[in-house]
């Protein structure tokens, strides 16, 4: 999710940024995302899988996590610059960074899987379509349209998952914390396309924001369902809907306020979901 950008808007600039910058801006440009709110969706299921069930396997999990969302740059432009059959001094740099972060992950890859329960990394198996078809669209430019963005962070969300499931915590327990941040990222992206077309001048779509935040309120029934012990995660998640709804009156603030206001609205839901399950 990332808010300095217009929704819709054709993800052109690994094309057609200059290849003529120095080495360190050449490197920036390929290895540090662009995405800021993907931090914080990246962040989130890590931390609240740790909370949940803190484990020296779930932390090598978030770090694979955390690395995986940072080898997506350089993999982006890799993709790109294979689908139009070009080699630029971006795509040497890329790849040597790809590479690099790549044996990182499998490094950690091992060391959870060393001292995690055996089925810990059952999750993939979901969560692996979703950030392939996200990579589908990254390989033509197209990331920043909604089905790619909101594919990602479904998929990100998953992690939570697989942090839980490796602390030893209950499969029901582990996909509920999922839903909970599956629904969050849904409202929360929509809402803030929806805020940033505003700020290009486009119309407002508020039926189209009501949709996903039903689709939200419906996913978070279903945690609830699986287990009760979300339920305070659910109730953060209504929480949120219902503050960017009343923040949606006013007229459209800088990105960077509507970024501020997810990161906490996520960090809440964070903390209240961590709350219910340990108090359960």
């Amino acid at each position: 999710m990332d808010v300095a950008r217009t929704p819709g808007r054709r993800d052109t600039a690994p094309a057609t940024r200059s290849t003529s910058a120095g080495p360190r801006s050449l490197l920036r440009s390929v290895a540090v995302p662009a995405e800021h709110g993907g931090w914080g969706l990246t962040l989130e299921p890590v931390l609240l899988g740790l909370l949940v069930s803190w484990s020296a396997a779930g932390v090598c999990v978030g770090l694979g996590a955390l690395l995986a969302f940072l080898s997506r740059t350089p993999l982006k432009v890799m993709l790109v610059d294979t689908r139009r059959q070009r080699l630029l001094p971006r795509t040497r740099v890329a790849r040597r960074v790809f590479a690099a972060e790549t044996a990182v992950i499998v490094a950690v890859a091992v060391g959870a899987a060393a001292s995690a329960p055996p089925a810990f990394w059952i999750p993939l198996i979901a969560i692996a379509p979703l950030v392939g078809l996200e990579l589908w669209f990254d390989m033509r430019s197209r990331s920043r349209r909604l089905l790619p963005e909101l594919a990602g962070a479904v998929g990100m969300s998953g992690v939570v998952a697989i942090v839980a499931l490796a602390g030893g915590s209950d499969a029901r327990l582990a996909f509920g914390c999922w839903l909970i941040l599956a629904a969050r990222s849904i409202t929360a992206i929509v809402a803030v396309r929806d805020l940033v077309g505003q700020l290009h001048g486009d119309h407002p779509h508020p039926l189209f924001v009501m949709g996903a935040d039903l689709c939200a309120a419906i996913i978070v029934g279903a945690a609830t369902l699986i287990d009760r012990a979300t339920a305070l995660g659910a109730l953060g998640v209504i929480t949120a809907i219902a503050v960017q709804r009343a923040l949606n009156l006013r007229p459209a603030p800088r990105a960077v306020i509507i970024g501020i206001r997810q990161t906490l609205l996520g960090l809440g839901i964070v903390a209240a979901t961590a709350i219910g399950v340990l108090w359960s």
